[in-house]
């Protein structure tokens, strides 16, 4: 079950990877930048806390069948990867990068926050801290400042984990009419002035949506209370591919997802999870889409990640209650993958957190330290003082240029 690593690279892992619980983890490898504009970064959102062992199934784990019961079958067989794991059925899109090399996936990962509070483990996961509330600002937006960076909120709001001194835009889709020419020759005029409304009203112009897009996103059914509209990830994923792919556009952007708390029915082949995997899946294969045709993809790092996995056991609902390990996704053309990246603890009753959850034993920001360092070029001092404050033990993933 674990990649293999020879021993002295284990043993040298071993006394570096001091993330609380974290423990060894194979190399992330990524290409040196070369498209002009530098390198692009994403962060997708998974909100409700996604159930990593029900989207990526650890297959070759002799107690898997009995420790997950109805969720370990599946409407169609799991899409195999190596080592024992297997993607759920409805990844195909992320399955074919996995085959390509651009994804790898990080299991049995976390935060250095144990709880089952969607409110604190969120805000841990935005701002970076080791505590909830700790920071009054998000780990992104902190790694922007220390460069030239520009970001992007696909969202009606900056969420936490952008701000932070860094030059920030929004977009959502809107239902409003789209102003006339007339209109905006006018305030271009009124601003002319004035320096701030100048650069926001031509911010504004350069981020102007499709009205064709627009519809598609007005005509979404809703889904159930709390869950995405139908589509509305893939559009959203859409309009990220065409801003990353602009010679001027932002070097990293937020995009988020709801719809992951999975207390009941979630092997259920048309449920909201199910439903959630087959979004998540098409909008990241829409967004790999659009940047290949920009040429940027080869330039483009994608970290999916959410608050928490969720207990190993399935319920009384037939779902999965809030709980601590999961999975990450690592994709893009810059990202040599097409492994899975773990020290796995196994699903004994024995070797569960607390004899519920998979247990952590890699600590996210050690991913996310090493990226934003070998892609991003955040400077190490900045990334141990100011992005993820109280992370000195946690060494940050080797990634190669």
């Amino acid at each position: 079950m674990r990649t293999p690593i020879d021993a002295d690279r284990r043993r040298l892992l071993r006394a570096t990877l001091l993330a609380g619980a974290a423990g060894p983890l194979a190399t992330l490898s990524l290409a040196a930048p070369t498209v002009p504009g530098g390198p692009r970064f994403v962060l997708v959102l998974l909100r409700g806390g996604l159930d990593g062992l029900y989207a990526v199934p650890s297959l070759g784990d002799p107690a898997f069948a009995e420790a997950r019961g109805v969720l370990g079958r599946y409407a169609s067989a799991p899409l195999p990867l190596a080592d024992g794991f297997a993607l759920h059925p409805n990844l195909a899109g992320l399955h074919a990068m996995f085959g390509r090399g651009e994804l790898g996936i990080v299991h049995a990962v976390g935060l250095p926050y144990q709880e089952r509070s969607h409110f604190d483990a969120q805000n841990i996961l935005e701002s970076g801290g080791t505590r909830p509330f700790q920071v009054t600002t998000g780990w992104l937006g902190r790694a922007l400042a220390a460069g030239p960076g520009k970001g992007l909120a696909l969202a009606t709001t900056v969420p936490l984990v952008l701000r932070g001194g860094a030059a920030v835009d929004t977009w959502a889709p809107s239902a409003l009419p789209d102003p006339s020419a007339d209109l905006v020759d006018r305030l271009e005029r009124l601003y002319t002035s004035d320096p701030a409304l100048a650069g926001a009203l031509a911010r504004a112009k350069a981020l102007h949506f499709d009205p064709a897009m627009m519809a598609e996103v007005n005509a979404a059914p809703a889904g159930m209370a709390g869950a995405p509209r139908q589509g509305a990830f893939v559009v959203l994923a859409q309009r990220c591919a065409e801003f990353l792919g602009q010679p001027n556009g932002p070097h990293a952007a937020v995009l988020e997802m709801g719809g992951w708390d999975s207390h009941a029915n979630e092997a259920a082949p048309q449920g909201p999870t199910a439903n959630a995997l087959r979004q998540l899946d098409a909008g990241l294969s829409t967004l790999r889409e659009g940047l290949v045709q920009s040429g940027v993809w080869r330039e483009t790092v994608v970290v999916v990640a959410t608050e928490f996995g969720r207990e190993v056991a399935v319920n009384g609902t037939q779902g999965t209650d809030h709980g601590s390990g999961g999975a990450a996704f690592v994709l893009g053309g810059a990202v040599r993958g097409g492994r899975v990246w773990t020290d796995w603890p196994g699903l004994a009753r024995r070797d569960r957190f607390e004899g519920r959850d998979l247990r952590t034993t890699t600590d996210l920001r050690a991913v996310l330290k090493g990226l934003l360092a070998d892609h991003l070029r955040v400077p190490a001092r900045r990334l141990e003082r100011d992005v993820f404050p109280g992370s000195e033990a946690v060494r940050p993933l080797a990634v190669l240029a």
